[in-house]
This record gives structure tokens, C-alpha cells and sequence, in this order.
């Protein structure tokens, strides 16, 4: 069985979908709804659509609507209440669109979801600059030679020593406040980077040179 989602929200809009063969689930925000069916995505694919649909407009849409899921709790982001339902439906690993760009409160706000489920699945994001996501204390990540590699402290790391990159750590310390890790590269295929205490946020950019 498929045990990946691709979700869509609604940040700016991928200028490709992904193999949507991949899934086992799609679904998407309300606001998401309406760049997919401007881009013409196949939307008897969504399996659902949730949000509490401030913005749903169109007769069109109406086809769809057994696949709503109304969420009109004002005290959750559409995001957060997306990755609700997720959950309950018992998936761990998802692939997130349109989660950057626009208003940067919404990107700022969608990280703040991502970790306060980082410990529940396994959330990846992407955009048309880079994949980013939360890492585990021991990662490793292959395939990598050449592209930007960025660090950020959610809000701070302890001990760090990183293997790979142009600008190694040696058990240093990034913090929001002082220092952080952005603007790094790969220098071999492989990288790894462990830590000892705190969150931390890597994003991983197309070819740097």
C-alpha cells in the first residue's frame, strides 16, 4: 500500500506536480483548490479538500463537494487542521506544496505547524528553490555534491559537527539569535550532521555551483 500524502496549501503555486502515482493519498487547502484548478490538475484525484472555505467560489466546484471537509476552527491554521485529519486517517509521511511564498507570516507559520508535528510524521517541503524540512539528531543525506545546504536553528542547536559540507561544524552551537547556518554547500555526494539538543530545519537548494 501507497503510504505517502502530497498535500497542497496555499502558498505559491508548484510550476510541476510530482508523479501523483506516488501517493496514497491527495489532498489540498481550499485556498490550494483554486491554483489547482487553474493549472489544470486532475481533481478527481483529491480525495479531499478542507478549510472552512472562505474562499470557495464556482459552480464548477460544486462536483467536488462531497470531498469537502468543512474545518471552521479559527484557532488552526487550514494547514494544521489538514495534517489533523491526516493523522486521523493514519498516514506518516507526507510531501507539502505551496507551502512558501506569498504573505511570509503564512511560511513563517506553516514551519511553526511542521514542528509542532515533527514528532508525529514525517514532513517534507517543497518548493522551486529547495526541499526543507526538520532532521532528526543523526541524518545523513545522499545525492547532495554541489547544491545549498542551509542550517537553521528552530530556535537553537547544541553541539553540531557536520561531514560534507564546504563550512564543517565541529560540536559548535546555531542559535536564531547569533548565528545560524544558511548559504552552505555540499562538497561531497554524502553529508551527514548530528546533534545533540534542540530542533533544527535543513533546507536543501538546487546546484550551488
Amino acid at each position: 500500500m501507497k503510504d505517502k500524502v502530497l498535500l497542497f496549501i496555499n502558498g505559491d503555486a508548484p510550476k510541476s506536480f510530482p508523479n501523483l502515482e506516488n501517493y496514497g493519498l491527495i489532498a489540498c487547502t481550499d485556498g490550494a483548490f483554486h491554483y489547482l484548478k487553474r493549472m489544470n490538475f486532475p481533481l478527481d484525484k483529491l480525495d479531499f479538500i478542507s478549510g472552512d472555505f472562505d474562499s470557495h467560489s464556482g459552480s464548477d466546484e460544486n462536483i467536488y463537494e462531497e470531498r469537502f471537509i468543512h474545518t471552521p476552527d479559527q484557532n488552526n491554521t487550514d494547514f494544521h487542521k489538514a495534517l489533523d485529519i491526516i493523522v486521523e486517517k493514519g498516514f506518516e509521511k507526507i510531501d507539502v506544496f505551496g507551502g512558501s511564498g506569498g504573505e511570509q507570516d503564512h511560511f513563517l507559520g506553516n514551519l511553526t505547524v511542521a514542528y509542532a508535528f515533527k514528532d508525529k510524521m514525517d514532513l517534507k517541503f517543497y518548493d522551486e528553490f529547495s526541499t526543507y524540512y526538520f532532521i532528526p539528531k543523526n541524518f545523513m543525506i545522499e545525492g547532495v555534491k554541489d547544491k545549498m545546504i542551509s542550517l537553521y536553528p528552530f530556535p537553537f542547536v547544541e553541539n553540531v559537527t557536520t561531514k560534507g559540507l564546504n563550512w564543517p561544524l565541529t560540536h559548535g552551537s546555531l542559535n536564531i539569535t547569533s548565528r545560524i547556518g544558511t548559504r552552505n554547500f555540499a562538497v561531497e555526494d554524502e553529508v551527514s550532521i548530528e546533534y545533540e539538543k534542540g530542533d533544527l530545519l535543513i533546507f536543501i537548494g538546487k546546484n550551488y555551483l
